[in-house]
C-alpha cells in the first residue's frame, strides 16, 4: 500500500511532520513504514521560465538560444529541444541547480545531475530546460508531457514560480506494510485515520454530498443476487450524459503519486475511490447491458468468458460471474468484459460498487489466472458497509467534474447488515495484560481516536464494522499500547501465583513406557501415520474387518500414503524388516504412536486418536521375553492386579499358536503373539519376530503411581511345593488362578520353578511345579492351617483333571 504525503494532510490538515519524522512515529503506532521516495529529491533551483525570444545557434543547426524570462530577470539558455516555441513556459534549472536523471524514463542518478554555467558551440548558457524526465518521472505520470522534449506548463503558470511544485513534485510516497487484518489500512482514509491518531491531529474525512436528479435509478436497472454468501451486498447507480475528458490536475497528481497512470476522467474517478476508501469499483456502458438488469449469479460448467483484456476464460461453478438478463458480463472482484467495457462513445454508465467473499475471490482469480488491484483488494475480505460510502463519493465527483448527470437514488442489495462487533471493556485487565498504569479516562481517549467508542451504558468498546481485527479484551489492549506509545511502557517483572511445572499423568505413564522399553534394550522408532491401503493385505486382516474402516486423506503424496493408520504392525514390521536386511542382530524396537478410528464413515468428525505401545523384536529373545517386558510396564506403571492372556485372539497377523490377548482387570488392553511366518515372509524377515501392542488410554486409566509402604515380615513363611501332571491344553494361567482363588488370605505369593515333557511323562502331559509361600502377619502359621489351604488348592486342581506327581 502505497500513499503520499499531501493526499493524507487532505484528511490531517494540521499533520505537519518531515518523512523520517512520519515513518518513525507511524511504525511506531503499529502502521509500519517499510521505506519512503522524495520525489523532489535532486531537485534545486528549478523554476517557471517563459520564453521571450528564440534564435538560430550560429554554429548548430540543431541548436536554438533563448532568451528565457524567469520573473526577475532574463536568462540565456541554448538547447536542442524541437517542440519549444516564444511564449511557452518551461520548467528551467538555473546554473548551480540539480536535475534528478537523464532523457531516459527510469534514469535517475544518484545524487542528481548538477547544471554549470558554460558555452555550447561557442555561445553562453546559463542553465537549461528540463523535459520531465529529467524531473524524475514519465509520461505514465504525466500524460501530457510530449514524447520527446521539453515539459511545457499551461498558461497559468508564473514566470519565477517553484516549478517543482507546480509539478506536484514536493510531496513523499510511503510504502507501508500493512497486515491482512486491517483491511481498512488499504485505503487512503484508512492511512489518514491511523496518521492523525498518531499525531493527535483531527481527521477530516472527505465529505460526501447528496447527488442525482429527480429520476429514479430502478427505472433504469434492475438488480439480483443469487448468492447472498459470495455477494452480501451489491450498490448501483447511474450517470447519463457522460462527457469522457481529462481528469483536472490534483486528481492527476494523486493517483500518479501513488503509481497510477491517469487515464480519463471517468477512469480515473473509479480509480481515484478505490484508493481513496480501499473500495473496488467497476463501470459497464448501460446500453449494452440486456434487459437492463444485473444478475450476480455463479458461473456455469465450462462457460468461457472473455475479460477486458481481450483475453478468454475458461470459468466453472465456483466462479462468481456479473450478468445482464442475457450474457455474462463480468467477473465478480476481477475483471469486467470485453462485450461491456466502456468506450469514447458511452452515453450512458452504470457503476458497481459491490462486496464479494474474499476467499472466493482468491480461488477465482488463482483458478482462471487473473489477479488484478481490484481482486487484491476483494480477496483481503471488505466491509459491505463501505460500499454506499464510495459510490455515493464516485458520483460526488462525476458530478463535480462534470463527467455526466447523476440519476438519483440508488439499487442496493443489502442482505443481512454487518453489524459492529460489542467488546467488554475493562481497565484493569488492560493494565495488568500490559504492565502499565494508564487511567480509564485515558484508555477511551486512545480509542476513540481510531472510532473505538465507549458505550457506558454497557460498558462496552463498540468496534465500527470496517474494523476486522477488533474481537476481545487483547485487541482493545493493543490499541491502547499503540497510541500510549510501546516506548513508554515501563520494564516490569513478571507477576502472578508461581506453579511448578510437571508432565501431566498421561505424559507420565508414555515416559514409564520409554524407561521399561529402553531399560529391556528396546530402541525407539517412529513411523508414519500415513499409510498405502495394501497394508491390510500384506497383514492378512479380513475384507470384512473393522481395521479396513479408514480415514482417507484428501490430498496424498501418493497412494503409498493416502490413508491413515489403523493399526501400528506395518510401520513396525517395515523397520523390522529394514533392520534385517541390512544385517543387524537382535534387534528390539518401540513406538509411542497414534493409531486413527473413524467414528464414522464417511467422516464427520476428527477421527478417535488413541496412543498405541508397541514392541518389536526378532533375534535374541521369545515370546515369554516380550510377555516379561510388557509385565514390567504394567508394575511399573502401577498395574498390580494379575493379568491373563487369553490365547484365542483369533489375529490374522499372528501366529495361531503363539499369540494372546492380554486382559487386566478384566479389560483388553492390548496383544502379543509371533508374527505369523506368512506375514514375516511378506515383509522379508527371514527368523522369527515378536510383536506386543499396548493400548495406552486403557492403561492411563487403570495407571497409579501412588506407593504403600509395607513393613518387613516378623513371622516366618511356610513353603509348600507342588508337582503336577496335566493335558499340555492347561494353561499355566488356569493353574496360578485356581492357586490365587482357592490360597486364601495367608497365601503371599507362588513361582513356576519347574516345567518338563519328556519320556517319563506320557504322551499329551506335561508335568509343571509350582512353589507356595503362606505367611501370616500378626503370628507363626500351624502346619494344619497351611495344609488346610494346601487341601483347597488340590481339590480344585483335581476337579481340572490334574493329578499330583509321585
Amino acid at each position: 500500500m502505497n500513499t503520499s504525503l499531501s493526499w493524507i494532510k487532505a484528511y490531517v490538515p494540521g499533520l505537519e511532520a518531515d518523512a523520517q519524522e512520519y515513518t518513525d512515529a507511524m511504525t511506531l503506532s503499529g502502521t509500519k513504514v517499510e521505506g519512503y521516495e522524495e520525489l523532489d529529491a535532486d531537485l534545486d533551483k528549478i523554476i517557471v521560465g517563459q520564453i521571450d525570444k528564440i534564435e538560430k545557434h550560429p554554429d548548430a543547426d540543431k541548436l536554438i538560444i533563448c532568451q528565457v524570462n524567469i520573473g526577475d530577470g532574463s536568462v540565456q539558455i541554448v538547447t536542442g529541444a524541437s517542440n519549444v516555441q516564444e511564449g511557452d513556459k518551461v520548467p528551467v534549472v538555473l546554473a548551480g541547480g540539480r536535475v534528478a536523471g537523464g532523457h531516459e524514463p527510469g534514469t535517475r542518478v544518484a545524487g542528481g545531475i548538477k547544471i554549470k554555467k558554460g558555452k555550447l558551440r561557442g555561445v553562453e548558457s546559463d542553465g537549461m530546460m528540463c523535459s520531465i524526465e529529467e524531473l524524475g518521472s514519465n509520461r505514465d505520470m504525466y500524460p501530457e508531457a510530449p514524447e520527446e522534449g521539453i515539459y511545457i506548463f499551461s498558461e497559468e503558470a508564473e514566470p519565477g514560480a517553484d516549478a517543482v511544485e507546480l509539478l506536484g513534485l514536493h510531496d513523499v510516497v510511503f510504502e507501508y506494510e500493512v497486515t491482512s487484518n486491517r483491511v481498512d489500512c488499504y485505503s487512503v482514509i484508512g492511512i489518514a485515520r491511523e496518521a492523525a491518531a498518531t499525531f493527535g491531529k483531527e481527521f477530516v474525512p472527505p465529505e460526501v454530498k447528496a447527488t442525482g436528479n429527480e429520476e429514479d435509478v430502478n427505472d433504469y436497472i434492475k438488480v439480483t443476487v443469487k448468492n447472498t454468501d459470495l455477494c452480501p451486498r451489491y450498490c448501483a447507480r447511474v450517470v447519463k450524459n457522460i462527457k469522457i475528458g481529462p481528469s483536472p490536475k490534483w486528481m492527476q497528481r494523486r493517483l500518479a503519486s501513488v503509481g497510477i497512470r491517469p487515464i480519463n476522467n471517468l477512469v480515473d474517478i473509479t480509480n481515484y475511490v478505490m484508493e481513496e476508501y480501499g473500495q473496488p469499483m467497476h463501470a459497464y456502458d448501460l446500453d449494452t447491458i440486456e434487459d437492463r438488469e444485473i444478475i450476480v449469479r455463479t458461473a456455469g460448467a465450462d462457460e468461457k468468458f472473455t475479460t477486458l483484456d481481450g483475453q478468454e476464460r475458461q470459468m466453472d461453478e465456483s466462479v462468481l460471474m456479473i450478468c445482464d438478463g442475457q450474457k455474462s458480463i463480468g467477473i465478480a472482484g476481477i475483471m469486467g468484459g470485453e462485450n461491456s467495457m466502456i468506450t469514447d462513445d458511452v452515453k450512458t454508465m452504470l457503476f458497481e460498487a459491490a462486496c464479494f467473499d474474499g476467499t472466493n475471490i482468491r480461488k477465482s482469480s488463482k483458478k482462471v489466472g487473473l489477479r488484478t488491484d481490484a481482486s487484491g483488494k476483494f480477496e483481503k475480505g471488505l466491509d459491505p458497509n463501505n460500499a454506499q460510502a464510495a459510490i455515493d463519493r464516485a458520483c460526488q465527483l462525476v458530478e463535480e467534474l462534470g463527467a455526466g448527470e447523476v440519476v438519483g437514488g440508488i439499487v442496493d442489495v443489502y442482505g443481512k447488515k454487518k453489524e459492529p462487533v460489542r467488546v467488554p471493556f475493562d481497565a484493569d485487565e488492560i493494565n495488568a495484560l500490559l504492565g502499565t498504569d494508564i487511567s480509564r479516562e485515558d484508555m477511551i481517549r486512545y480509542l476513540k481516536r481510531v472510532d473505538l467508542i465507549y458505550d457506558e451504558a454497557s460498558g462496552e468498546i463498540i468496534a465500527p464494522t470496517f474494523r476486522h481485527d477488533i474481537f476481545r479484551m487483547a485487541d482493545l489492549a493493543e490499541e491502547v499500547a499503540r497510541f500510549y506509545g510501546y516506548d513508554n511502557i515501563p520494564t516490569t517483572l513478571p507477576h502472578g501465583e508461581a506453579t511448578t511445572g510437571k508432565l501431566s499423568f498421561k505424559l507420565r505413564v508414555e515416559e514409564v513406557a520409554r524407561d521399561v522399553a529402553e531399560f529391556c534394550g528396546f530402541s525407539q522408532g517412529m513411523n508414519y501415520s500415513f499409510e498405502s491401503p495394501k497394508v491390510f493385505d500384506k497383514l492378512m486382516i479380513p475384507a470384512d474387518s473393522p481395521l479396513r474402516n479408514t480415514v482417507e486423506i484428501m490430498n496424498p503424496l501418493g497412494e503409498d500414503y493416502s490413508i491413515m493408520r489403523t493399526t501400528p504392525l506395518n510401520g513396525m514390521l517395515t523397520s523390522l524388516a529394514t533392520n534385517y536386511n541390512r544385517r543387524n542382530k537382535n534387534v528390539r524396537l518401540y513406538e509411542l504412536g497414534n493409531i486413527y478410528l473413524p467414528k464414522s464413515l464417511p467422516p464427520t468428525e476428527l477421527p478417535e486418536e488413541r496412543m498405541q505401545f508397541t514392541l518389536g523384536m526378532y533375534g535374541d529373545g521369545d515370546f515369554f521375553s516380550m510377555k516379561g517386558v510388557v509385565e514390567e510396564f504394567f508394575e511399573k506403571a502401577g498395574l498390580h492386579k494379575k493379568e491373563t492372556y487369553r490365547p484365542d485372539a483369533g489375529r490374522p497377523y499372528l501366529h495361531p499358536g503363539r499369540q494372546a490377548d492380554i486382559f487386566y482387570d478384566g479389560t483388553r488392553v492390548g496383544y502379543i503373539g509371533e508374527v505369523h511366518p506368512d506375514v514375516a515372509d511378506t515383509y522379508g524377515i527371514g527368523e522369527k519376530a515378536y510383536i506386543a501392542v499396548i493400548d495406552m488410554p486403557e492403561i492411563v486409566e487403570r495407571a497409579t503411581f501412588d506407593r504403600k509402604y509395607t513393613g518387613i515380615a516378623r513371622f516366618p513363611a511356610v513353603t509348600r511345593d507342588i508337582s503336577m501332571v496335566m493335558p499340555k491344553e492347561i494353561l499355566a494361567g488356569q493353574i496360578e488362578e485356581v492357586i490365587e482363588n482357592k490360597g486364601g488370605s495367608y497365601l503371599e505369593s507362588y513361582a513356576l520353578f519347574d516345567l518338563y515333557e519328556g519320556a517319563q511323562i506320557k504322551q499329551g502331559y506335561k508335568s509343571v511345579a509350582y512353589s507356595i509361600v503362606f505367611r501370616a502377619k500378626d503370628k507363626t502359621l500351624e502346619d494344619a492351617e497351611v495344609s488346610e489351604a494346601m487341601n483347597r488348592i488340590l481339590k480344585a486342581l483335581e476337579g481340572m483333571g490334574i493329578e499330583l506327581r509321585k
